[in-house]
This record gives structure tokens, sequence and C-alpha cells, in this order.
């Protein structure tokens, strides 16, 4: 959602500047192009020189320093940015915006910006709360602008409390969100996608059980894109440890059936239904309610077969667009012709899981699209990220409108 945006980071002095280094590196890395303004009041915590090896272009601290004789510093960069951010935002700061003040470069750019308005407020929890300050943010949210609302913890004064700086990570996720919701047209907006994640995990006695490799990251990226269409993303997922994608509604499960239950519960008002997860095809017969001690005996495990959850949404589905993963070590095309045809799938998705750049916990994969009556589609090797993206605008042109 940030790739290709402007983005103009108004810098405040407060302690958290040191963390609003970061912020600038995180926006960058998500494909924004970052320039930096600060008070002198933040100059005191940061140099602007480290802005600037950040963002690659000059810091903005003067209103009178104009480098440039055909342009206005302070209005050429309010009109340039897509969004202002303010980050982090003081008391003092918030009280003159809230006021129409122009006094410094950073006010008086923000007086003149019609981009939208981003502020992360970040101050002694005593400043929070005052009378003032929740009056300077009921206005300023009046105005239209949105207010971040900081974290609680350990503050610089030395105590607990409300006020912190959020991590610069959350906040890049926020500002995803808050353009998500500001777009006027996005091609999954106002409809729900529905995604599993993950291998499922099939009870042999407390503490052991039936999975796979999966890690459910492709499914989490998948999340993640779908998100970024606009859509109402339900992930379904087995996983433990992903972070669950900002603005994404998480299921959590184990086994095959809890996720065929959870699946059922969103199917109806599903626009897109992808079955990322590896689910397994058997559980046992029989689940021990107690550790199995081992014996002198070889032990036999029965086993019986799960629900095809992918063919029964096959069965089910009237205008859902269903995708999906086949994940092989050999004959990969075979497969997945069959799996497309049999489970009555709109698109099945495979790859080749025994290669070393592909599949189970990695950060890359390379994949195969399989359609009805259409030559395959190869998506060579890259990021699981940058290969959800490329499954999504596939399905788009594909599925009904």
């Amino acid at each position: 959602m940030l790739k290709g945006k402007k983005v103009a980071v108004y810098v405040t002095g407060g302690i958290a500047v040191y963390k609003a280094c970061d912020l600038v590196r995180r926006l960058i890395k998500v494909g924004a192009t970052v320039r930096v303004a600060m008070t002198e009041s933040a100059t005191e915590f940061v140099t602007p020189l480290t802005f600037q090896i950040l963002s690659k272009h000059h810091v903005y601290t003067d209103t009178f320093d104009e480098r440039e004789g055909d342009k206005v510093s302070h209005i050429h960069l309010a009109d340039w940015s897509d969004l202002a951010v303010i980050a982090p935002a003081t008391a003092n700061t918030i009280a003159k915006i809230a006021y129409g003040i122009g006094d410094n470069f950073v006010t008086t750019a923000l007086l003149a910006t019609t981009a939208p308005v981003f502020i992360v407020p970040a101050m002694n929890e005593h400043m929070l709360n005052n009378a003032a300050t929740i009056r300077n943010f009921q206005s300023l949210e009046n105005d239209g602008h949105f207010i971040m609302e900081p974290d609680t913890g350990f503050l610089a004064e030395g105590y607990e409390g409300k006020g912190r700086f959020p991590e610069p990570e959350k906040i890049v996720e926020t500002i995803q969100e808050f353009l998500i919701k500001k777009e006027t047209y996005l091609p999954l907006k106002n409809k729900k996608v529905v995604i599993t994640a993950g291998g499922t995990k099939e009870r042999i006695d407390p503490v052991r059980y039936i999975t796979n490799d999966s890690s459910g990251k492709m499914g989490y990226s998948l999340a993640h894109a779908a998100r970024d269409l606009g859509a109402e993303v339900c992930l379904i997922s087995t996983s433990k440890t992903l972070k669950t994608p900002y603005g994404v509604a998480l299921v959590s499960v184990e086994t095959a059936e809890q996720m065929h239950q959870a699946i059922n519960a969103e199917f109806k008002e599903a626009a897109i239904v992808i079955m990322a997860a590896a689910v397994s095809d058997y559980r046992p017969d029989h689940v021990a309610n107690k550790k199995i001690k081992k014996s002198e005996q070889e032990m036999t495990l029965t086993l019986v077969k799960n629900t095809d959850i992918l063919a029964t949404l096959g069965s089910q589905k009237n205008d859902q667009f269903l995708i999906g993963f086949a994940a092989e070590t050999h004959n990969v095309e075979e497969y997945a012709q069959g799996k497309l045809k049999k489970k009555n799938a709109d698109m099945i998705v495979a790859n080749d899981v025994s290669k070393p750049y592909a599949g189970f916990n990695k950060d890359t994969n390379e994949v195969t699209i399989f359609m009805k009556d259409e030559q395959p589609i190869e998506l060579k090797v890259k990021s699981k990220q940058a290969i959800a993206e490329e499954i999504l605008a596939v399905a788009l042109t594909k599925m009904k409108k």
C-alpha cells in the first residue's frame, strides 16, 4: 500500500526521535519515497545528517533556507507529499497544528498540506491526559487527521505509563491500514477473502501428533496481499509463531476438522477462498488421553481419512473463486491438473517443495498457476510476498465481478 507513495515525515522534539530513524528506514523498505523535516528541538536529539543518510534527501529544518530559487520549500514539500506523518508528535506541536500556528518549517508545511495527515503522539502520560491535549486531539480528528494510539510501557521518566512511541513496525502497519480505508477504489474493497495457512496437526496422544513441514508463510503473505487490495481478510491458521498482518482477522485452529469447521463458518460470505494450508490427509482413529509409554512391543497406528476440504468446497461453491495449493515433489503438472479437475477448483497453485528455494519453511517460492482451459502461468523464484501479490493479480482477472 505504501509502494510508490511520497511520504513526508515530520519529526518533532522528544526522546522518541531516535525511533523515527527506524520508522524512516521501514517506510523506505516497503517502497515509499521519504523526505524528512525536523523542528529545532528534534535536532537536539538526532542530527539532520542521520535522516539525510537514511532518506537520501536533504532534511528540512529552516523555513528560510530556500535552496532552490524556483521553489518555496515548505510549500513544495506539502504539495509533493501523498501522506504526511508526524512522528513523534509532541504535545507542543499537536497544540500548534490544532490552532493553525505556523512558526517553524514543520508547522508551516503542515498548514499547507492537503494530503492525509497521520499523527503519532509520544509524550509523558500526564501531558497526554491533560484536558488541553485531549481537546487538541479532538480538534485534529474533527479536521480529518488520524491520531494513532500511543503505547503503554516504560517511559523516559522512569515509570510505567501511556504515551510511549509505538514500535516502528506497528506504525507502518497502521499507516497501511489507514491508507486502505482512504482509498476510494481497491479491487477487493468490501469483499471477504478467506485464507488457510500452516500444517494441521492430528493428535496421537497429548504430546505427539502427525503433521508436516508447512510454516504458513505463504498463507500469511497472501493475507497481507489481500488486505492491501482492500479485502476483509479472515486467516485460518495453525501457526503459533508468525505475526498476524495488521487488520487481518485470525482464527486459530489445530486439526483438519477444526479448519473445516472454521471455513464452513466463513464460506458463504467469501468472494475468494484460498486453501494455502497443508492439510493432513489422515488422522489417528483413536487419540490417547494420556501419553503412550514406550514398551518392548512394536506399535501399530491406524489412520482414517480426513475430510477433503478443498473437494468439499468445490462441490458447494456458487460464486466463490476457489484456489487450492499443490505441494509436490515430482510430476507437479500432472498432479496439479488432476487436482484442479477432481476438486472443482478455479485455480491450483503448484510448487515443487523439493527445490531448495521453494516450498515449506522458505522465504522464497516458485510456483505454476493452473486454471481450466488456460495455459499454465509460471511465476519464477521471488519472495513469497511477491508471489502472493501475483497470484491475486491473476485471480482478479479471472473471477466474476
